[in-house]
């Protein structure tokens, strides 16, 4: 049968074949020989970025290392230039994978992946969803996920859909009557498994409980559901799991880096050791012992494209105490909560719609370095942000009218430049929440 997703990759430069092949050497790999091979990645990829990437050999100000805990902490602030002047020797916007990432910790920016290092990506993914029988060239995937809405953009990404085998339902409004257009395409269709954000679905699965409907009787062929972006709290996989009747497999990914963690078919949370070392450290930047909690530091052990070296996150999470190099488990990731925003006409929309509102503000010369949303009344919004110079009533406009188009016309937006924003007593930073 034809490997349409395979080819589709390959087309577009991603030696896919190479990189399945790597992964699973990799994965084949004895304990010792794991811990040899993770040592040599992490400096092999540090030297390479020293030698050949001016941006972080600025920022590490060093020739070279002799302990990796002397190696220095980049932040998603260090990451707020112009991505033209944090590539590597020889890549540019054309010869890689470029996007934007969401800005769901209040600090986004642009970033690049190598063809190759993405290509490690997608077959880190096809392996793990693999555990649960999902093969991303046959199954059939119901998508939870944004969508743009300009003609273009829309047209373009349900043909990407086409190609990845998946039908997406935009999540902009989950209001009941949407919900239940959303009910009669799992009764038409033959989908094996559920993908998306974690808020989204858990609305879904409220209007099934709502409506007294199981999922799975309604669409039998159904596997699993695997949630992403946003913490899935015990309480809502239970309600996920008595409403589709399948099994529900936490996700936690970045898009500047890879699947970070993956359930496992055991329940475990397992950690990416294949193409990322995770470390957990403390407010001096000293690595904790498992079982301690801290700040998720990750390098990206293959893109020589950009530099990922000993990478904050932004996010505070435990490794459990069984861990080992080969086989790191996450025992609990703490943050990466979202409210669902409730507007005027009745429609709901999960706080990650505003990723897609606030795409239009971020710009790739890093003027706006953080901002926060916060929806004070049904109709009224706040944006706190911190940047070099205001933004200009051009760019406010740009704003409204994506507002309007994402969400609903007639909202009121305030913008407020501030110096700083306020965080959690533990550094996070979140972009959205509701005083409703």
């Amino acid at each position: 049968m034809l490997s349409l997703f395979d080819l589709t990759l390959r087309l577009n430069g991603f030696p896919i074949k190479k990189a399945k092949t790597q992964l699973h050497a990799i994965i084949n790999l004895s304990e010792t020989d794991c811990s040899t091979f993770v040592a040599n990645q992490k400096r092999e990829i540090l030297d390479f970025h020293l030698n050949h990437n001016s941006f972080y050999r600025d920022f590490a100000k060093e020739q070279s290392f002799k302990n990796w805990s002397d190696v220095p902490v980049l932040t998603k602030k260090d990451l707020q230039i112009p991505l033209t002047d944090r590539l590597s020797e020889g890549f540019t916007k054309t010869n890689c994978y470029t996007n934007k990432t969401s800005g769901s910790s209040g600090t986004p920016f642009s970033f690049a992946k190598d063809k190759y290092s993405h290509a490690l990506t997608w077959a880190s993914n096809m392996y793990r969803f693999g555990w649960f029988g999902i093969d991303f060239n046959q199954s059939y995937q119901a998508r939870f996920y944004g969508i743009p809405l300009d003609f273009i953009g829309y047209k373009k990404e349900r043909f990407k859909d086409f190609l990845g085998k998946r039908y997406r339902f935009p999540i902009f409004d989950l209001s009941d009557a949407v919900l239940e257009t959303i009910v009669e395409k799992f009764r038409s269709e033959q989908f094996k498994y559920i993908n998306g954000y974690t808020s989204s679905i858990v609305l879904f699965a409220k209007y099934l409980r709502k409506r007294n409907l199981l999922l799975k009787s309604i669409c039998p062929s159904l596997k699993v559901v695997m949630v992403t972006s946003e913490m899935l709290f015990e309480e809502d996989k239970l309600l996920l799991e008595t409403q589709f009747g399948i099994p529900v497999v936490n996700e936690y990914g970045a898009s500047e880096l890879d699947l970070i963690a993956f359930q496992n078919p055991k329940g475990e949370w397992q950690v990416n050791a294949e193409t990322l070392y995770v470390e957990i450290l403390d407010d001096n930047n000293s690595v904790l012992p498992y079982g301690q909690e801290g700040r998720i530091v990750i390098t990206s052990l293959f893109n020589k494209a950009h530099p990922f070296i000993r990478y904050d996150i932004g996010d505070i999470g435990i490794l459990d105490e069984n861990s080992t190099v080969q086989k790191p488990l996450l025992k609990k990731l703490i943050g990466r909560t979202n409210d669902v925003a409730l507007l005027p006409s009745g429609k709901k929309s999960p706080g990650l719609t505003f990723y897609y509102v606030t795409k239009s503000i971020i710009e790739d010369d890093g003027n706006v370095q953080e901002f926060v949303i916060t929806q004070t009344r049904l109709d009224s919004f706040e944006i706190d942000y911190v940047s070099a110079t205001e933004i200009t009533f051009e760019q406010i406009e740009k704003i409204e009218k994506a507002i309007a188009l994402y969400l609903e016309p007639g909202l009121h937006f305030t913008f407020t430049k501030k110096d700083f924003l306020k965080r959690s007593n533990r550094g996070k930073l979140k972009q959205f929440s509701s005083l409703l």
